[in-house]
């Protein structure tokens, strides 16, 4: 039986192509659907080259956040998942859904958290002169970037660096990063302490 795979966008896709390239079909990960907040998105057109169903849940279509949230659940529910991957979903998923999913939703943040949290994150980083900065895959909880860390990998920042600079370290970072991190948690090698939630141990790390 595959581990299954969703992901939610809004975007580009970037992530979801790495996950797409570096995940699925291998070691019995499967991608088996993306869901974007906007239609129109091209990670949408990445998912449908890749042979992965898709659908769209926009706010705007639906009476309220947590009707949205509920419909998206059902559908990730419908399509048996067993983690829920945010790349890049620009949009703020509610308390319910949160709990939905809980130990089974994971996200990617562009700095080392908990530095710089929520949007902005790299502008965040360059306003504040920081030398390092980096990539953290964590689950995600009901607060803001709060959720207990999986991976983090840091890099370099240049002297006087651009904005665009950065980002394309960042998601050369990303990019190999959160592709790792669901291997692992497919893998089983991802547990939570019991005695204290905040630690995630990694095997082989």
């Amino acid at each position: 039986m595959a581990f299954r795979v969703g992901v939610l966008i809004s975007g580009e896709g970037s992530n979801l192509q790495a996950l797409l390239d570096q995940v699925h079909g291998r070691d019995g990960v499967e991608v088996a659907c993306v869901a974007s907040s906007r239609a129109g998105s091209r990670g949408l057109e990445r998912a449908a080259a890749a042979g992965v169903e898709t659908a769209v849940f926009a706010r705007a279509d639906h009476a309220s956040r947590d009707a949205r949230d509920a419909a998206l659940g059902d559908w990730l529910d419908d399509r048996r998942v067993d983690l829920v991957v945010l790349a890049g979903f620009m949009e703020i998923l509610g308390a319910p859904f949160i709990r939905r999913f809980e130990g089974r939703l994971i996200n990617v943040h562009p700095s080392l958290l908990p530095a710089f949290p929520g949007v902005c994150a790299i502008e965040q980083a360059l306003d504040y002169g920081v030398k390092v900065s980096g990539v953290t895959v964590h689950f995600v909880d009901e607060g803001i970037d709060t959720g207990p860390v999986v991976l983090q990998e840091a890099f370099d920042l240049p002297y006087a660096c651009a904005v665009e600079d950065v980002e394309r370290l960042t998601h050369e970072v990303e990019h190999r990063l959160l592709p790792r991190a669901v291997r692992l948690i497919a893998a089983g090698a991802v547990s939570r302490d019991p005695s204290n939630p905040r630690l995630v141990r990694v095997e082989g790390e």
